[in-house]
């Protein structure tokens, strides 16, 4: 067990930092700079800006070094915890990412939560009710979670929650917490504004999983050794959670890889509509800025996540799976 989780952080560090040196270079391949971007918008705008103050701030945020050593500036920061300067805020991008940071973790996890909660049981139901009113009605759900967008259905949720009781859903806190402390208050009044962004973002995830959970239960379920478990006369539970259940969870678990960056960052468009102060909103405007150690900074995070999710999903596989054995996954 040490041996092989050695070995699969080590594979870890070395994916992260193939993954940096590719995203700093998709991030320098735009062509220009901020300071270019900057410069071009305050000169269309009226404001005259200088030759000598444009080297000094190009000196000064080191975007007069060749790319490589640019590079190399950044990830030695970030192997001491510094992760270099935003150009757009002026500020430490470790402090803008910890700002929201912790509000992006609770509505990752609570729509984690929520989509394993409510799609595995639905697709236990669905798979072993097949044709049934009930698995009609939920496939019908499903399909309809999956073809609107989540943006639109936040849109229509807020439409429809202000014309039917004139609540505004935006945001994560009511206009009278937004600027004030923690407190035992604040967070309540965060809790109580969770279930919106929560079913909006985890709804698509969540049918996409209630298709996935029931094909592979009804798959398990065809099995012979399904066939002579009821044939024995065991009890139908038994017979169901015992194995079937079981083995149709491995697709369902390795979504762990994918969903815990997909969360964080694939909702941008939500976020933005919903105006959550979570890390995606920040991420676009780097990148539309060409903010490069905010951007980078970000890219490494959800790479940072991807591997860490795929890391969990094989232990849990292992642990579900009774066929999959250490000696598979060193090969």
């Amino acid at each position: 067990m040490l041996a092989y989780t050695a070995k699969r952080l080590a594979y870890m560090v070395f994916v992260l930092f193939v993954v940096s040196i590719v995203s700093f270079i998709l991030i320098q391949l735009p062509p220009g700079d901020f300071l270019t971007t900057q410069v071009t918008l305050l000169r269309a705008s009226g404001t005259d800006v200088s030759e000598a103050q444009l080297e000094s701030l190009t000196r000064r945020y080191g975007l007069d070094l060749p790319p490589h050593e640019q590079y190399l500036k950044w990830m030695g920061g970030v192997l001491q915890g510094d992760y270099g300067q935003s150009f757009q805020y002026n500020r430490p991008v470790r402090d803008l990412i910890g700002e929201r940071l912790g509000l992006t973790i609770a509505i990752s996890l609570a729509t984690l939560i929520f989509t394993f909660a409510v799609a595995i049981p639905i697709g236990i139901y669905s798979a072993t009710r097949q044709y049934s009113i009930g698995d009609y009605a939920f496939t019908t759900i499903g399909f309809i979670g999956l073809a609107i967008p989540n943006f639109l259905l936040a849109l229509l949720i807020m439409f429809f929650l202000n014309r039917a009781f004139g609540v505004s859903v935006g945001g994560l806190f009511s206009p009278e917490f937004r600027l004030e402390p923690w407190s035992l208050a604040k967070v309540w009044d965060m809790i109580k504004h969770l279930p919106t962004p929560v079913i909006v973002i985890g709804m698509a995830g969540t049918a996409g999983l209630i298709r996935v959970m029931r094909g592979c239960l009804l798959d398990e379920l065809r099995r012979q050794y399904v066939i002579t478990a009821r044939a024995k006369g065991q009890a139908e539970n038994t017979v169901i959670f015992r194995y079937p259940v079981r083995v149709a969870l491995n697709p369902v678990v390795s979504t762990i890889g994918w969903a815990l960056p997909a969360i964080v960052s694939g909702e941008t468009i939500t976020a933005i509509v919903l105006d959550l102060p979570t890390t995606g909103p920040l991420l676009v405007g780097a990148l539309l800025n060409q903010d490069m150690y905010l951007a980078g900074s970000f890219i490494l995070f959800l790479s940072t996540l991807t591997v860490i999710g795929t890391y969990v999903s094989d232990l849990l596989l292992v642990a579900l799976d009774p066929r999959i054995r250490f000696e598979r996954l060193k090969k």
